[in-house]
């Protein structure tokens, strides 16, 4: 077995990212001492079975930057209040660093002894510094730790998710323009119901990524909480700077309550749930996109870097990437029904539950982001048909709600109407022609009075022109939306800018 501490050789990681996870916890276990949480009460060492049950370090490892961010900063805060001379902040601040830099050049020592990543920065700090490192841990316990440092975590995940959506609604924008004098059909029940401008389709999209958007940053407001110097589960008789450790993380609030504060799983639970309709969401593209790439539809020609083809069939082009997009989604799902039986039922205030709740978060996220970063690109690179499009888009009687509209608006009942234009579809089925290829002496066979104007508003591209209401799919409302949206991406970006 490799040795996981040999002279420093940046090993470790590189080798657990390609290991079974099964296989982990037995590998983890090379160096046994005794975990630094198991104080004199214990009157046995831990048996190693009970070690690799209890270890998260195989997970939780990736919160290494932010523990050490809060860290650093309670080590500040037990100076500023006398518990920590400033020599000793220091020395704990600076070998913090050097900690998180040997984590980053994959030189760290990992041993499943200590658990998770919290005690291995805190033993790392003690093998240095002995009793200065020791006092690190005054005034707070693992149980508001491990919060804090996931909560920094996923305040910056969130920002990141955040501008992936905001990548991927540019990419759906920007197509816009080009996409403009193109009509698709739109469809209920899988059946054509009226024409739509492509741009409208695109928006669509936009707007559902938007709401997405919303949720994640309604969810980051109860995420950006400060429960660092909570403690276990009732505070401490220690005189804690709390409000100064929140505004050093950036936090917009503290928790009030210390017992709710050690229990507290909202956050993940909100934003998984957040996460898993933007999945669904994305599903629902890569779905509608999957249709429109078949020959029976024929709308558009998705990129061939993100096709793959057959072992035994050489002419497919198969859209496997956005299959796996909507596939995925089943695990996002699951990560969100994974958080919410853990917590269900759970009393005040932490359970050792709680360490399951990284690992549906952290899959999540990873999914998520991955489906994302793969989505732009489509997106961008997806070709329309347009002449497929074009051929085939008189057929389905798109036109018939406008010519309701049209009878509407001279002054026939809307169900009368509704009757009538059925009974016209029916004609031109039996003749196989479009309603705009219906001669006036069938509009007063069926009890219509209609002139030339009605011509007006039938055949798809007129269909299309005679919308108006707001939000509609009238161009000069398509327009002012694309413009809207361009606003807002631009100043969306700008905000986000350092």
């Amino acid at each position: 077995m490799p040795a996981l501490c040999a002279g420093g050789v940046p090993i470790f990681l590189a080798m657990l990212e390609k290991l079974p996870r099964a296989y982990l916890p037995t590998v983890l276990r090379e160096h046994h001492l005794a975990s630094p949480s198991r104080s004199g009460v214990f009157s046995a060492e831990a048996d190693q079975r009970l070690e690799r049950f209890a270890q998260s370090i195989e997970f939780d490892r990736r919160l290494y930057r932010h523990d050490i961010r809060g860290s650093i900063v309670h080590a500040r805060m037990l100076e500023r209040v006398g518990l920590l001379t400033a020599d000793e902040a220091e020395a704990v601040v600076t070998t913090l660093r050097e900690i998180e830099g040997e984590i980053d050049r994959g030189e760290f020592c990992w041993r499943i002894e200590l658990e998770d990543i919290h005690m291995h920065i805190e033993q790392a700090l003690i093998d240095r510094l002995g009793d200065v490192g020791r006092k690190l841990h005054t005034g707070r316990s693992r149980n508001d730790q491990v919060t804090t440092a996931t909560r920094l975590w996923l305040r910056d995940e969130i920002d990141r998710l955040d501008g992936a959506l905001a990548a991927l609604q540019t990419a759906f924008v920007s197509r816009c323009d080009d996409d403009f004098d193109v009509v698709l059909p739109a469809y209920t029940h899988f059946q054509r119901a009226q024409p739509v401008l492509a741009p409208h389709y695109w928006l669509a999209y936009c707007e559902r990524f938007q709401r997405d958007r919303e949720r994640l940053h309604d969810a980051r407001r109860r995420v950006n909480t400060c429960t660092l110097g909570t403690a276990a589960l009732a505070g401490s008789s220690l005189p804690l700077d709390r409000e100064y450790v929140a505004r050093e993380l950036g936090f917009e609030r503290l928790a009030e309550n210390s017992l709710d504060a050690s229990f507290d799983r909202d956050f993940i639970a909100e934003t998984l749930a957040a996460l898993a309709l933007l999945a669904l969401h994305l599903s629902g593209w890569a779905e509608e996109w999957i249709l429109w790439s078949t020959a029976e539809y024929g709308f558009l020609e998705l990129p061939h870097a993100f096709c793959t083809g057959s072992s035994i069939m050489p002419q497919k082009i198969n859209p496997d990437v956005l299959e796996l997009i909507r596939g995925k989604t089943g695990r996002v799902i699951g990560d969100l029904q994974t958080v919410l039986v853990l917590i269900k039922g759970l009393p005040l205030a932490y359970n050792r539950d709680f360490q399951e709740d990284k690992p549906p978060l952290f899959d999540a996220i990873d999914t998520v982001t991955a489906a994302l970063a793969i989505a732009e690109p489509i997106v961008r690179e997806t070709r329309l048909d347009r002449d497929r499009i074009s051929r085939g888009l008189e057929t389905g009687y798109l036109d018939a709600t406008t010519l309701m509209e049209w009878m509407i608006a001279r002054g026939i009942p809307q169900r009368t109407a509704h009757h009538a234009v059925g009974e016209l579809v029916q004609q031109a089925m039996g003749h196989g022609i479009p309603l705009a290829e219906l001669p006036l002496e069938a509009f007063s066979e069926a009890g219509i009075d209609a002139d030339e104007t009605v011509y007006e508003v039938l055949g798809t591209q007129n269909a299309v022109r005679a919308f108006r209401t707001r939000g509609s799919t009238a161009p000069t409302e398509v327009r002012a939306r694309i413009a809207a949206w361009r606003r807002q991406l631009a100043m969306d970006d700008h905000t986000n800018q350092p």
